[in-house]
């Protein structure tokens, strides 16, 4: 298989995926070579931006300087649009009633490499093991690279809530010339392991201020309902997460807040009144019904502090199969 792969700027190390199995056992370095020489871009793309080198215009394309420059503005200036992968690491596979949708990496691959192939996607969040496999595929040339930070917290597990940083620290971000980092922050007052994890989370968010790296907190009040892990998306409850997640740490100078909308889309102005940092909205559990979540992101992306989208499992495994599609529609919401 061959995923279809954004066009890069350099030949990928790993044209295919079988390749990049091979290239994994034989030079293992490669991979630190393909973040080396990844074509970068700012974390956001701003009206103004100038045309680069890569769109100059020849005496071929019969091009105005003008036409050039259209072209080279992003389609949503100044917004994100991220395409999430890192649920896998963390143990949470499903996708709707198919409990292991997302273990063939094959296919997840070809799901990310399709998504980030499409108009207006900026990047996307993953574990060290799904970017590895792009920087070799060289779907990460001129993408936003998020690397996912603490998936200790297994679903489903007794130990859920102590959420240790088992991923990207920032060091490894640095290093990889990756662009921002994220972490969970879920909140269960009955939950002693809730402590610990805001501890860590504060001297995180510290550890990539001193880089000037980006992280996005996505934060959640919970509790425990027959056993299982619920997270409240209450008015009251995501205001006080959202609290709670923008004054941890010494500065909140690149903190960003991933947010989840209401169970009433209508408390969304209110709640975003209670943080000036800038923030993206989560896609979550949408189910069967997409066309409803498009509705509710869209008021939300009307919200002053409101940049953009982070979503995953619903725009790669849409329920009609059509990635492309899904993508294209949560795109033009922006």
């Amino acid at each position: 298989m061959t995923p279809a792969r954004p066009t890069a700027s350099a030949t990928p190390a790993a044209p295919s995926v079988r390749d990049l199995v091979r290239l994994r056992a034989e030079r293992p370095e490669a991979i630190a070579e393909a973040a080396a020489r990844r074509k970068r871009r700012p974390l956001l793309r701003t009206a103004d931006t100038a045309v680069t080198a890569d769109t100059a215009v020849t005496a071929d394309t019969a091009v105005t300087a003008e036409t050039a420059s259209d072209r080279a503005r992003p389609p949503h200036p100044g917004r994100l649009m991220i395409i999430a992968a890192d649920h896998p690491a963390r143990g949470a596979l499903a996708v709707g009633d198919r409990a292991l949708a997302m273990a063939n990496r094959s296919e997840l691959l070809q799901r990310l490499c399709l998504a980030l192939s499409r108009p207006g996607v900026d990047g996307v969040l993953a574990s060290a093991d799904v970017l590895d496999d792009l920087l070799l595929l060289g779907a990460l040339e001129d993408k936003v690279v998020m690397g996912s930070m603490n998936r200790g917290g297994l679903a489903g597990a007794a130990f859920e809530l102590d959420d240790r940083f088992t991923g990207h620290r920032p060091e490894d971000l640095v290093r990889h010339g990756f662009d921002a980092g994220k972490l969970l922050l879920r909140i269960d007052h009955d939950d002693p392991g809730s402590l610990d994890t805001l501890h860590a989370a504060a001297r995180t968010i510290d550890a990539m201020a001193a880089h000037r790296l980006p992280v996005f907190v996505e934060p959640f009040l919970c509790r425990r309902v027959d056993g299982r892990l619920r997270n409240d998306l209450g008015a009251a409850a995501v205001t006080t997460s959202i609290a709670i997640a923008s004054g941890l740490a010494g500065t909140s100078a690149y903190t960003w807040l991933k947010v989840p909308v209401t169970e009433d889309p209508d408390d969304m102005a209110q709640v975003m009144e209670t943080s000036t940092l800038p923030a993206v909205l989560l896609g979550g559990e949408v189910g069967d019904d997409l066309d409803g979540a498009y509705g509710k992101w869209r008021e939300a992306l009307r919200l002053p502090t409101v940049r953009g989208l982070v979503v995953g499992r619903s725009l790669l495994y849409p329920v009609d199969g059509d990635v492309a599609g899904a993508v294209d529609t949560a795109v033009s919401l922006l």
